[in-house]
């Protein structure tokens, strides 16, 4: 029976373990897609060895799986190319497998230097410093160069000479050098020829695919938080990490997307600034971080870490249309005598148990625990539903009561293996 399209999404402030969560449901389907984000995305997955993926799709590690790269992905061509490269030496198969969107935009060198510059002398967001929010930028403002633009020569120097040009005067306002241009389109060439065996119109792919009754995976990054229409702006990503960003990232329409998977931590994270209410910044919050091992997979920064909040997640499971859940990370939370979940937050006098819009209330919001009891049980070795033990049960039926989806999936630990998939849901 052919498995319904499914979108797995984060509905934190990303680093939820969707990767894992994507690669461990790939054998189910024909196709894995990464609809939105770029380089500052990092999927790892665990499976004999650890892999780390910032572009290519996490089904690429079962060898017979189509993986694609679509049209709302930025793409650092230096950054795919490399890993490309580590995938072919430690024997995972590429070719004929992977598809990068002839209508992806492109980040160049100087995207990511003005984004550090931006970062360093302007408003800190903390963004990784890849580039991918002034190559966003670029695509709105229609100075962007496209993967396509590469393989037409005298488009392409007009193009890149067009855009240099503009880069060269908002370096002159950082008191920053002009760029070298002929550098820029030598390498413009080289990565040119690199790229063109994996191009192809994906648009048509898919809808070719979909209509032939393959079934497809789509992949998020970054989590719903992050998204630049819906998330805690303007400390949010550049794209549209919740589904919503699925359609016109690759260019499909919405009803192809036959089930959302949401996933969670069974605690909060977050990396860079901005608002996050159930933040513990005291010995709890870094008892989490270390047994999470909670460092960014792609800049290595310690992530912020707290309790669960449930009103962050029924916010991101309406948006997102959320159908089931996979929670992530639960043997993090072994040895706690006490667990906390966020059920409401308190705004002065005022109780809400809705996520705010407006940063300065969300900022001055003070969480409203419950308290269950914890497990001293390690629970890693579980694979059944029957082996959790009945605190650690009770928590999961918690978090799904106040979320509004049952529980497909349950990590209990980061390689492949370790996980428990719930019936009935």
């Amino acid at each position: 029976m052919k498995h319904p399209n499914t979108c797995v999404v984060g509905l934190q402030w990303g680093d939820e373990g969707k990767g894992r969560i994507t690669d461990l449901l790939a054998p189910q389907f024909d196709l894995v897609v990464r609809y939105q984000g770029g380089g500052n995305a990092g999927h790892t997955i665990v499976e004999k060895d650890k892999f780390i993926l910032h572009l290519v799709p996490s089904g690429i590690l079962h060898p017979d799986i189509q993986c694609v790269i679509g049209n709302g992905v930025v793409v650092d061509p230096e950054l795919l190319l490399q890993e490309i490269q580590e995938l072919k030496s430690r024997g995972v198969s590429v070719a004929g497998r992977l598809f990068l969107s002839e209508r992806a935009h492109l980040v160049f060198p100087f995207h990511k230097q003005l984004d550090a510059l931006q970062e360093s002398q302007g408003r800190k967001i903390g963004t990784t410093g890849r580039g991918i929010g002034p190559c966003y930028t670029d695509k709105i403002a229609r100075l962007g160069i496209r993967v396509v633009d590469l393989y037409t020569p005298e488009h392409l120097e007009t193009r890149l000479r067009q855009v240099v040009e503009s880069k060269n005067r908002l370096l002159a306002s950082y008191d920053q050098g002009p760029l070298d241009f002929a550098g820029i389109l030598e390498a413009a060439r080289t990565d040119a020829a690199r790229l063109a065996p994996y191009v192809a119109d994906t648009v048509k792919l898919l809808h070719e695919a979909i209509a032939g009754g393959k079934s497809v995976l789509f992949e998020g990054a970054q989590g719903s938080l992050l998204d630049v229409d819906l998330g805690t702006y303007p400390y949010v990503t550049s794209s549209n990490s919740t589904t919503c960003g699925i359609a016109a990232g690759l260019g499909i329409p919405p009803r192809s997307v036959q089930k959302v998977l949401g996933v969670v931590k069974a605690y909060t994270t977050r990396v860079g600034e901005g608002p996050f209410p159930t933040e513990l910044a005291n010995p709890e919050g870094d008892r989490i971080r270390e047994k999470g091992k909670e460092y960014g997979a792609t800049t290595g920064r310690p992530r912020r870490c707290g309790w669960f909040d449930a009103v962050a997640g029924r916010y991101a499971v309406m948006i997102n249309g959320v159908d089931t859940l996979a929670i992530t990370m639960l043997d993090v939370l072994g040895g706690f005598e006490r667990i906390k979940i966020c059920t409401e937050y308190r705004c002065g006098n005022e109780r809400i148990r809705d996520f705010p819009a407006d940063l300065s209330r969300l900022e001055a919001c003070q969480p409203q625990y419950i308290e269950l009891a914890g497990w001293s049980d390690a629970i890693s070795q579980a694979r059944q539903a029957d082996e959790i033990p009945v605190q650690a049960k009770t928590f999961l039926d918690t978090v799904s009561s106040l979320l509004g989806a049952p529980i497909e999936i349950v990590s209990v630990g980061a390689h492949r293996d370790h996980v428990i998939h719930l019936k009935g849901s």
